[in-house]
């Protein structure tokens, strides 16, 4: 059953003979217009007789080609950051559901429409590509940086391919990160240990405020305690975590649901990090959603040139959380993401670890 509203369904005519495409034609609901274009390149640019061109392109999926590279380093990588090795593989484009702080509102300004590739066939040549080049070296890849993992995926079924192909391989950890209950497929094959799945968690204020269609944070717990039961690893992303009032008690209270459902030595692992926005993604978020109390926060700007949370009300909420967790269980693996290595060095005590040696202890847990 479909959960997110579509407008239209493009299909590039040199895959319309794809699996892809049978798949998704198969799927549909009926009454929804489907096309058949010349370059869905053109179909993805913004609509411009609409106020929300943005929102509109959430609407209009279009199978085609991906011209580019499918594996790439995380965007938010950087010298500047302690961050985590994490890869990405760009199967899809833009997300169905509109959280009000996604970065996608910038990223994707100039290309909203909702795209799905169907030679994603090409990413496992290229993945293999990176494993002979890298023989011993575990990496973790995850498909849900510039679109929600599983969002759509009982049309597309890419995720019973992408766990099937991690399965036979030791040295890879594929993570399928997604803020949705949509894992029917997931449930149906054994992943051998080598699919992790993620949910980003915010409080119910957030969510109810701020997290477009997505699944309530309830929902997601008990699809991760599912796909846990399954043989899946699960994991968990508290990002971002917005400074409003009450903030700290209600974060505490959902790791406290969440350790009570899942016990904490099952769980791989929890990322936190702040609200960030650049100003461009600033102006257009408190555009799109000019009602939304929690975009409309007294951040400073960074030296990142992003706007953050201001850095002492930030660190106290990161070391309530993680003392928490560490209380739970003081091996479970946590990180922060898109931080400086002084704030991790306030939060932990420590030294940040290096991208490469963080990426490969993340795969492996």
């Amino acid at each position: 059953m479909m959960k997110f509203k579509l407008d239209a369904i493009h299909i590039e005519e040199g895959v319309r003979a794809s699996e892809l495409a049978r798949r998704v034609t198969n799927a549909i609901p009926a009454g929804i217009a489907v096309d058949y274009v010349a370059d869905g390149r053109e179909i993805a640019r913004p609509i411009t007789s609409v106020a929300d061109s943005f929102g509109a392109g959430k609407r209009q999926l279009t199978i085609m080609r991906r011209r580019s590279p499918f594996l790439m380093a995380c965007p938010a990588g950087s010298s500047e950051f302690a961050c985590c090795g994490y890869l990405v593989l760009t199967l899809a484009s833009n997300c169905p559901m509109d959280c009000g702080y996604c970065f996608l509102q910038e990223y994707l300004a100039d290309n909203p429409g909702f795209q799905v590739y169907a030679n994603y066939g090409d990413a496992f040549d290229e993945l293999e590509r990176l494993r002979s080049r890298s023989p011993g070296r575990g990496f973790r890849v995850g498909t849900g940086e510039l679109a929600d993992s599983l969002a759509f995926d009982s049309l597309t079924g890419i995720s019973r391919d992408l766990v099937e192909y991690f399965s036979s391989r030791d040295d890879l950890t594929l993570e399928l990160k997604t803020k949705t209950d949509e894992i029917e497929n997931l449930l149906a094959i054994d992943p051998k240990g080598r699919t992790l799945v993620s949910w980003t968690l915010s409080p119910d204020r957030v969510f109810e405020s701020t997290e477009h269609g997505t699944a309530s944070p309830a929902a997601r717990i008990e699809a991760a305690r599912r796909v846990l039961d399954a043989g899946y690893r699960v994991a968990f992303h508290f990002d971002p975590i917005i400074a409003y009032e009450g903030a700290d008690h209600d974060y505490l209270q959902l790791i406290e649901n969440l350790f009570d459902a899942i016990e904490p030595a099952r769980i791989a692992f929890i990322s936190m990090g702040g609200l960030r926005m650049t100003p461009a993604l600033r102006t257009a978020a408190r555009r799109r959603f000019p009602g939304d109390p929690m975009l409309a926060g007294e951040e400073v700007l960074a030296a990142d040139g992003r706007y953050r949370t201001f850095m002492p009300l930030r660190v106290k909420l990161y070391t309530a959380l993680s003392d928490r967790i560490k209380r739970a269980d003081a091996k479970l693996q946590t990180y922060l993401c898109m931080e400086s290595a002084s704030v991790h060095r306030r939060v932990t005590g420590e030294a940040a670890q290096s991208p490469a040696t963080l990426g490969s202890r993340l795969a492996a847990s």
